[in-house]
């Protein structure tokens, strides 16, 4: 994102820490629950623009899910996998004139760029960084009726891009949707969306995602996990028709013989800051190792945070979680319950 928008996020009130907005002015994301709308910046994420004569079969050919099919004006989830078949980055990619976007955590950006631009060798294409042009927003909203029709624009549908004056809405989860505009209409927009939508920091979006059920990919997390002990398959992030990519071989593997052992889950602990992603879980059914990470958290009120953490389907399905290794009550991770369910084996 551009500096003067972080500059005009300062001066209205903005507090940064690590490159996200934690909040502005006095308020605080814990006064956010998930039945209410908000509008939250997104400086933390970066936009990652394909462009080429190449670009669609170029990314068919290293992403997990079904690039080809992606009309334009047309969004989905996505991944990149490493050789073992371990998600490298979960992202939404959406198509726009012919060009293919990327929006990716601003912590790993960098590095996907450089190591999808080792793939590309003679193809007609080109991989852009363009966040300085490209500003965002998220809208959280879980239910259709919060979506205030004062803004003049019907809610999203689902995957597919809806233009604005000075943009596009991007709905990327049945909660989530990513606003994108240009630098010098950011402000323009920001103030007609926030006098409708309550002005909330980076651990609303967190917290919705975690909601949704959906896994993001951070550098502490990075070829972590298989997509499906993500869940990413119930979410719609793979393609099992589309070929070849880069872990195809594993990925088909797991879903078809049966040998998933990890799944995502939701949890809640009570704390009063929220755990870190990468870090360990563990169980009394598996004593001496940790079964599981912590993928994303976020606080869900003053005492309590909200994680989903990927871990051993045993320890998921006995509500046996802990953060601690010697499993005092208090690190207990409460099973909470997802949007959608594991499929019965």
């Amino acid at each position: 994102m551009s500096d003067h928008w972080i500059s005009t996020l300062i001066e209205m009130g903005a507090v940064f820490s690590d490159g996200r907005v934690m909040r502005f002015g006095d308020s605080t994301d814990i006064e956010w629950v998930p039945q209410t709308s908000g509008i939250c910046d997104l400086s933390h994420y970066a936009v990652l623009k394909v462009t080429g004569d190449d670009a669609a079969q170029f990314l068919h050919a290293q992403l997990t899910n079904d690039v080809l099919k992606l009309g334009d004006g047309d969004s989905q989830l996505n991944g990149w996998c490493s050789p073992k078949g371990r998600l490298l980055a979960a992202f939404s990619l959406w198509c726009l004139s012919g060009a293919y976007y990327l929006l990716l955590p601003r912590s790993i950006n960098v590095a996907i760029q450089k190591r999808l631009g080792m793939f590309v060798l003679r193809s007609k294409v080109v991989l852009e960084d363009v966040s300085a042009s490209h500003t965002c927003f998220g809208i959280v909203a879980s239910k259709p009726e919060e979506w205030p029709v004062t803004i003049g624009q019907e809610r999203p549908t689902d995957n597919r891009l809806t233009h604005i004056t000075n943009g596009i809405l991007v709905r990327i989860s049945p909660s989530r949707t990513v606003v994108v505009v240009t630098p010098e209409t950011a402000l323009v927009e920001w103030q007609r969306l926030s006098k409708v939508f309550q002005v909330l920091g980076a651990n609303a979006w967190d917290l919705a995602t975690i909601g949704d059920g959906v896994i993001e990919i951070g550098a502490d997390t990075q070829d972590s996990f298989v997509p499906q002990m993500a869940n990413y398959e119930l979410v719609g992030g793979i393609s099992f028709k589309k070929g070849c990519y880069p872990g195809q071989e594993i990925v088909a593997r797991t879903q078809y013989r049966g040998i998933l052992k990890r799944r995502m889950a939701k949890v809640a602990i009570a704390a009063a800051v929220s755990p870190k992603p990468g870090a360990p879980v563990y169980s009394p059914a598996f004593p001496d190792q940790a079964v599981g990470t912590v993928a994303i958290s976020a606080m869900a009120s003053v005492n309590e945070a909200n994680a989903l953490v990927v871990a051993q389907l045993e320890a998921i399905e006995t509500n046996t979680l802990f953060l601690d290794p010697t499993y005092t009550p208090s690190s207990q991770l409460a099973i909470k319950p997802l949007p959608y369910r594991y499929p019965t084996t």
